[in-house]
């Protein structure tokens, strides 16, 4: 350092005698300068590169936060679907569940309305096996038998409309594979082909259902 101080002075003596007798009397003036200098920029750097990091933190915390909530919204939609489906497999069971007790309210007494039917049947044969001229005066305990059975096959069939149960006597009607079932097939003159000429057995129909069908003749072309 003192090389460097004579130097100086060397360098300014003949144009600069003041400064060369300041530094001549405190050769550290210009070492501490240089330091003080040296110490400024080192400060100045120190602060740039403060503001460097800080500006490069936020970035990239920013971009985490981007990415955690990117990532919490995919979880949210798909927590959401999961819950529509949830909602819409619920509904689904709830109103098959439902139907299910409504068919159960509607159709649960259909096996003891087939084997009524058979009743119902046995009334039937029984008014039309009387015959009607000996239903007279004359004879008053088949006259009150034969209406006594009438009066029961009217009141049975009251009790089966209440309950949703109708008779199905289709004569002339066209055939319904699913309300019919034929027995034979024959020519009947005047009546068109595809129509029932005769019901052998009355059929019924449940709230709509067919639960016995009629066992018919149907006519066929000639």
């Amino acid at each position: 350092m003192a090389a460097v101080a004579q130097c100086v002075r060397a360098a300014l003596r003949p144009r600069y005698p003041l400064l060369s007798f300041s530094l001549r009397t405190s050769p550290r003036l210009l070492c501490v300068a240089t330091q003080q200098k040296n110490t400024g920029q080192n400060l100045e750097e120190d602060q740039s590169q403060c503001q460097n990091e800080q500006k490069v933190e936020p970035s990239s915390a920013e971009k985490m936060l981007h990415e955690e909530k990117t990532k919490l919204e995919e979880q949210l939609k798909e927590v959401t679907e999961k819950y529509k489906r949830a909602l819409a497999d619920a509904e689904n069971v709830r109103q098959r569940s439902q139907k299910l007790v409504e068919e159960a309210k509607l159709y649960g007494i259909q096996s003891f309305c087939k084997d009524l039917l058979e009743v119902a049947d046995i009334l039937e044969k029984a008014t039309e096996s009387v015959p009607k001229e000996e239903i007279k005066d004359e004879n008053p305990h088949l006259k009150s038998l034969y209406e006594g059975l009438v009066m029961t096959e009217v009141q049975i069939q009251k009790v089966f409309k209440k309950h949703g149960l109708l008779r199905l006597n289709p004569v002339g009607a066209k055939f319904d594979p699913y309300e019919h079932e034929a027995l034979f097939h024959a020519p009947v003159e005047g009546k068109e082909p595809g129509t029932i000429a005769l019901v052998s057995k009355i059929g019924y129909k449940l709230h709509g259902r067919t639960l016995r069908p009629a066992l018919v003749g149907v006519v066929k072309e000639a």
